[in-house]
């Protein structure tokens, strides 16, 4: 049988749960580029919190700390999924089969133009243009300075501009975020 204090802390995570979870799912899904693990992602950073929530709950901007999670286990993963490209590339090295001028697509898709975006850089730009974090927020939810965020930022902006073509980047961008959905406003 839990204690008041357990069961105010029980309350007090499930609801903490019921506001960010859609959030924090989008957020690895935009960091990740891929739908299908975004929830598992979610999930395992709520659990991590859970785990540790006496601290969360303490802390100043428990929402960032939450992103800060997610951030890091999106880091993680792919990093474990260059690893496994890498051993499979190394795998099918060994055969010599090279195609001679493949068929480059035309236009390049914001999702796939974010993946190309080194993960610090991808973290900033979906951060502050796809959530509307300012540039302090998206600093506390990565770790980093906010100089950091706004050089990161400029630079990923930039390289979006060029993969997307700079008449198409905005435009893309505003409607690739629509259509991922609302961040939910801002949390101070």
């Amino acid at each position: 049988m839990g204690t008041v204090v357990d069961d105010a802390a029980s309350v007090e995570f499930h609801a903490f749960f019921e506001r960010h979870y859609a959030e924090l799912s989008r957020l690895a899904q935009l960091l990740t580029g891929e739908p299908d693990a975004a929830d598992d992602l979610a999930a395992d950073a709520l659990l991590a919190l859970w785990h540790r929530w006496d601290r969360v709950r303490a802390a100043d901007h428990p929402v960032a700390y939450a992103r800060g999670v997610v951030a890091n286990l999106a880091r993680t993963r792919i990093r474990s999924a260059v690893r496994e490209r890498r051993r499979v590339a190394l795998f099918w090295s060994q055969r010599e089969e090279k195609v001679e001028n493949p068929d480059v697509p035309g236009a390049v898709d914001v999702q796939e133009a974010l993946r190309r975006l080194p993960f610090r850089k991808r973290a900033c730009v979906v951060l502050r243009h796809a959530f509307d974090l300012s540039e302090k927020e998206t600093a506390l939810a990565l770790g980093v300075s906010v100089g950091t965020v706004k050089s990161q930022t400029s630079k990923g902006m930039a390289e979006l501009q060029r993969l997307l073509g700079p008449q198409n980047a905005p435009l893309k961008m505003r409607a690739t975020m629509a259509r991922t959905g609302d961040a939910g406003g801002r949390d101070r």
